[in-house]
């Protein structure tokens, strides 16, 4: 089993009528387990030197939602067993995987053959949208200018998502946070 092989098994879930959140948090769980623990440590190295271009202000804010959100979330997503099996939106499910395939192809390009964040990206992106149901930068992420992921109400805000609405590969497309009003 490699890791572009979760695009092949997401594919064939969404030609099924009814995709339910066991069928998907199957799939999760199988490519989870096959990210070891020195792939973890790889990917944080990379993350790290990634966020040297960041400014200092920002820098450890940044690191610690990535490598806690992005990184350490695939033992969250091995133990968790208290999903509830409910519907998953199909049409956002069906909608989201040509930007899941840009995503992975595009971190896979920049990356070892064997380097497993385009498989971190993806089942991270998945895993929170669809079975957490949450913003894929989790609320209270920090962005330049003080601004916020925010929850109101029981409704997500991202104050930068209109500004990836031209790029194609961004991975906010899947995100489920609505821009921030009046910024």
């Amino acid at each position: 089993m490699k890791s572009e092989d979760i695009l092949t098994e997401l594919k064939e879930l969404s030609k099924k009528n009814v995709i339910t959140s066991k069928d998907l948090m199957e799939i999760l769980k199988k490519y989870a387990r096959i990210i070891s623990p020195y792939d973890l440590m790889m990917a944080t190295a990379r993350m790290r030197k990634d966020g040297e271009f960041i400014h200092a202000n920002y820098r450890e804010k940044y690191l610690k939602v990535y490598i806690k959100y992005f990184i350490l979330r695939m033992k969250e997503v091995i133990e968790n067993d208290h999903y509830t099996d409910k519907k998953i939106d199909k049409e956002s499910f069906d909608t989201s995987f040509p930007m899941l395939k840009r995503t992975f192809e595009k971190e896979r390009l920049s990356n070892e053959d064997d380097d497993k964040i385009p498989l971190i990206y993806v089942i991270t992106a998945v895993y929170t949208t669809f079975i957490l149901e949450e913003p894929i930068h989790p609320v209270g992420s920090e962005f330049p200018g003080s601004l916020k992921v925010e929850e109101k109400e029981g409704n997500f805000f991202c104050p930068v998502k209109d500004n990836q609405k031209d790029n194609i590969n961004a991975i906010c497309h899947l995100c489920l946070a609505e821009q921030t009003p009046d910024i």
